[in-house]
């Protein structure tokens, strides 16, 4: 374990902590973490976890816009579920995008897992994107997607990396669960 992932890890339960409980604080710690995420992803070669986690300092700073945006009268962006149609267009699309991304990673660089690799970081912009948008589909999401994390970064010895993954399983169930309860009934 190095100081640069027991720094992001920290960070990272701090964000993921916030986001369930819907501050809007949860961005910029998050940029902060997923910055020193994709540092500690280059130096492992990792090259689908850099690029997702440059993107994902892209979509921490859409989030907050997001988030701080007023569209119930209180000043905040409300949860909302997604349509079977922006569900579908948003799985195809990751799926799409980790083939692509798979293909290219396989292709032209030294990348260590490129397949598998590009696959989670897919389908985690569609979970990161989801959330930004508050739609409660991102927790489901996460779930799964961090289950999948969990053996990736254990079947490399990332046992810190790993662990906060369960963590954040943990917390992503804690937020579907917390997202349901703030739901605002259709009028």
């Amino acid at each position: 374990m190095s100081p640069l992932e027991i720094i992001a890890s920290s960070l990272g339960v701090i964000a993921v902590w916030l986001t369930v409980r819907q501050n809007p604080w949860c961005w910029p710690i998050g940029l902060a973490m997923v910055s020193l995420y994709a540092w500690f992803f280059l130096e492992a070669k990792l090259f689908s976890q850099v690029l997702l986690h440059a993107v994902f300092a892209l979509l921490q700073l859409y989030g907050w816009w997001q988030w701080t945006r007023a569209d119930g009268g209180h000043g905040r962006r409300n949860v909302s579920w997604a349509s079977m149609q922006e569900v579908l267009i948003g799985l195809t699309c990751a799926a799409l995008g980790a083939l692509l991304l798979g293909g290219l990673m396989a292709r032209y660089t030294e990348a260590l897992f490129p397949w598998p690799d590009a696959a989670l970081t897919a389908f985690s912009l569609l979970a990161q994107l989801w959330m930004a948008l508050k739609r409660v589909q991102c927790w489901l999401l996460w779930i799964a997607v961090d289950v999948l994390y969990i053996g990736f970064f254990a079947h490399q010895a990332y046992w810190l990396t790993a662990g906060l993954y369960g963590l954040f399983t943990l917390l992503a169930i804690m937020g579907l669960r917390e997202w349901r309860l703030a739901l605002v009934p259709a009028r």
